[in-house]
């Protein structure tokens, strides 16, 4: 009957061509919007790059321009008041809700498409098409689905329709900047939703991904997914992709005790991955150790110790950087430890643009480390002087 379409599935085959269709539009957003088009990570071959381009203007209406644009903001202007969509600002709630609703306030603005949108698609086809018949697109797909599944059709297309504004711009956008858990203390409040990125393409992995903007891969961790990954990884084989830059490695040495420009170059490149070592070799040990020592009035925020003393400082609200004087008042191997955490994380902020000057204050670091005592920091600052930028070479 024509109320059932041309293809006429049974529910269970609907269900999977629904989930069909809606990845195809999370890995157009995934891999051709955000990691080629908005950070320029790999590079895509034409026929690829046009095929997302129709594949969006069908489900979504999204221009690539406006959505570059916005997410190049997004990461320039991250947490400030500029953000199009920070829920620190705006607050959770609001981003989770009106998540689509401040893109397309956004991508009225003039200034943020001139300053952010440079480099994207204005051939033809986008300027006659995609831009000038926005609606075109869904509207086409609407007619396509009720083609296909009949009166069910409806519901496919609504599912199409909601896809991208709830998960993209309302899940990632407002819980992948709230809730989760951090591989890194980057500058901003980005979180990992979850260490398996399937639903949304990987884009879950979001505290990887602001720590490493331009990293094709957003997996860091050998148990963490990254299902967009995995598409780059076909498309690469097939000759339609080429990637340009991933998370860097850090390579290290074993026996090597002498702090020479390569570490200090190695140290740089890796440093959120090193901090990541400090909480876990330096901080948590030792925080767990006082917990043991202290009195009992205090030893519930020492449970919090590890978390609170390896939180990026500008992210710290008023009374967690209470809590943290209490915890440093009450012991003076923490307060050591969280001063020399501090003091290396200066290093790079201060001295980056000059190598040698990076490599003296590393290795005072390391002597000053070492002449603290603390087998924790002897033991960190030894392992500092292992990493290369260059994996060791087998004999």
């Amino acid at each position: 009957m024509w109320y059932n379409g041309l293809l006429d599935p049974s529910g269970w085959q609907l269900l999977a061509i629904i989930l069909v269709l809606t990845h195809i539009t999370i890995v157009s957003v995934t891999v051709y919007l955000h990691r080629y088009s908005a950070h320029r990570s790999l590079e895509l071959h034409p026929a690829l790059k046009h095929f997302f381009r129709f594949w969006l203007w069908l489900t979504t209406s999204m221009n690539t321009r406006e959505w570059t644009a916005i997410h190049r903001k997004h990461h320039a202007k991250c947490e400030t008041p500029d953000d199009p969509h920070s829920p620190v600002q705006k607050g959770l709630s609001t981003v989770l809700r009106k998540g689509a609703e401040l893109y397309m306030e956004e991508a009225k603005n003039e200034d943020t498409l001139r300053i952010y949108g440079k480099n994207c698609p204005d051939d033809w086809i986008e300027r006659n098409l995609y831009g000038r018949f926005r609606n075109a697109g869904i509207i086409s797909m609407l007619v396509i689905d009720l083609a296909l599944f009949g009166v069910l059709g409806l519901t496919v297309w609504a599912v199409q329709m909601i896809w991208i504004p709830l998960l993209a711009a309302g899940v990632v956008n407002g819980l992948g900047h709230a809730v989760g858990y951090r591989n890194f203390e980057c500058k901003d409040a980005a979180t990992n939703i979850l260490p398996w990125g399937i639903l949304i393409g990987g884009e879950e992995l979001h505290n990887n991904h602001h720590t490493y903007p331009n990293s094709a891969k957003l997996s860091v961790k050998k148990w963490e997914f990254d299902m967009g990954w995995l598409w780059i990884r076909l498309f690469s084989a097939l000759g339609l992709a080429t990637v340009r830059r991933t998370a860097p490695i850090a390579h290290r040495i074993e026996g090597k005790q002498t702090m020479d420009m390569d570490t200090a170059m190695a140290i740089l490149n890796n440093r959120f991955q090193i901090m990541a070592q400090y909480r876990k070799q330096v901080i948590k040990p030792l925080a767990q150790q006082e917990m043991q020592r202290v009195d009992e009035s205090v030893r519930h925020l020492f449970r919090r110790a590890k978390r609170l003393l390896s939180r990026e400082t500008s992210l710290l609200e008023p009374q967690q950087e209470a809590k943290i004087q209490t915890i440093l008042e009450q012991s003076q191997s923490l307060r050591i430890i969280y001063e020399k955490r501090l003091a290396l994380q200066q290093i790079w902020t201060r001295t980056s643009s000059n190598g040698h000057e990076m490599l003296q204050a590393l290795s005072d670091w390391c002597t000053q480390a070492e002449a603290t005592g603390i087998k924790a920091l002897r033991d960190f600052a030894a392992q500092l002087r292992t990493y290369s930028l260059q994996p060791a070479v087998p004999a």
